[in-house]
């Protein structure tokens, strides 16, 4: 083992991994203890190893805690302790010379030692330790770092839950796409990317952050396409309006890769919520729409006057009667020539307005309003229907 080599070590894999140098020192100093200590001391001590970066040597110390005698509990060597009733208080720690030391002998080492201190004791220095306990460092150091890692990355991830990362398509495998962000690998499941969106590796891509998971045994960054607040971020970032708060989005309903409702409200006097969602000559939408691969993307004005919401939730279509009945039930009137436009391809404008607005919509023809029209009528209660998939979903990225 080259300990003169080790600070230079430690400052590269510092640097690579992403962890503090102090870390990756203490994950080798504890390694390395544990070899000295498998190798030359008793299992019962506690060994601490200490880096000079000065020598570039490894010093070795047993460390003791200072303990009072009535804290803890003194058995002669041979002596069976008695049974403990099931009854009686939980027992003090047993004594063990190995790692206490009286308070009375610790006062003769260090003057103004206490309970609870802990001190050191030098031992012997040595370089060479045998196979297994080599092998035993080893592992500790690589586990350690590990851990470590994951724990640097879940603290640098942790803030960015809920928000928007970019990464490159890095591998495939079972259908889950692998991303790489930088310092960290983020997977999307299937059902978490856009139907119909195909991924090619290098290419350089948006994701929503799904979860950030601290589970050794579970992927750590989970990643999103289709999720719906994935569009309400996309619009905070093209949206100067949004992200300061002036405007909005008060509710979004989307079917990933074929169309998304978004109603936003302003807060401001003046300002126009659609106008600013849309941008001038609909650039700022239409910079969502090319991240989401062609998306239809609906903005429209939310209004807390039910009537008018779900007049305005049919758009594209143009709403001539909206007529609020019981049960949360609303009937539409459109012309004959905005039928189409209101019901949508195989009634998904309609469907995506009752989940927008929370109301059963039921779309008819101005000139025939008695008439059930065929995938006219969508109820916000689907929305439910799917929650339980929505939640086998997040049990699956958790």
């Amino acid at each position: 083992m080259d300990l003169k080599s080790l600070a230079v070590a430690v400052d590269q894999i510092a640097a690579e991994k992403g962890i503090p140098a102090e870390k990756v020192m203490g994950a080798i100093e504890a390694a390395i203890a544990a070899a000295y200590k498998r190798e030359y001391r008793k299992r019962s001590e506690v060994v601490r190893a200490k880096f000079d970066p000065k020598t570039g040597g490894m010093e070795f110390a047993q460390v003791k805690t200072v303990v009072d005698p009535s804290e803890v509990r003194i058995v002669a060597e041979g002596e069976e302790e008695p049974p403990q009733a099931a009854d009686s208080e939980e027992l003090l720690p047993r004594y063990n010379e190995d790692r206490h030391i009286f308070l009375a002998e610790a006062k003769k080492i260090k003057k103004d030692a206490k309970s609870g201190d802990e001190l050191e004791f030098p031992l012997e220095s040595h370089a060479d330790f045998g196979r297994i306990a080599a092998q035993t460092a080893k592992q500790v150091v690589l586990q350690n770092l590990r851990d470590a890692e994951r724990a640097s990355v879940k603290e640098e991830f942790a803030d960015k839950e809920g928000e928007i990362v970019s990464g490159v398509v890095q591998r495939f495998e079972r259908g889950n796409v692998y991303v790489n962000l930088g310092r960290a690998i983020g997977i999307m499941y299937p059902n978490e990317s856009i139907p119909g969106e195909h991924y090619r590796l290098g290419d350089r891509m948006r994701f929503y952050v799904l979860a950030v998971q601290d589970d050794v045994r579970r992927p750590g960054i989970v990643l999103s396409r289709s999720h719906p607040n994935f569009v309400k971020k996309l619009f905070e970032l093209e949206v100067p309006e949004i992200a300061e708060g002036t405007v909005e989005v008060k509710e979004i309903a989307r079917e990933a890769g074929s169309r998304t409702k978004i109603a936003v409200a302003s807060k401001e006097e003046g300002v126009d919520p659609v106008g600013s969602a849309v941008g001038q000559r609909g650039t700022r939408v239409m910079a969502v729409t090319n991240e989401l691969g062609n998306e239809k993307i609906d903005i429209i004005e939310w209004s807390d006057d039910p009537e008018k919401f779900i007049g305005n939730s049919v758009s594209p279509a143009k709403a001539k009667l909206v007529e609020i009945l019981p049960r949360r039930e609303a009937r539409v009137l459109v012309s004959e020539d905005q039928l189409s436009l209101a019901i949508g391809k195989g009634g998904q404008n309609v469907r995506l307005a009752a989940k927008l607005t929370g109301w059963k919509i039921d779309v008819r023809s101005q000139s025939n309003p008695d008439a059930v029209l065929e995938g006219g009528v969508a109820a916000a209660e689907e929305e439910e229907a799917e929650a339980p998939a929505e939640e086998e979903k997040k049990s699956v990225a958790e």
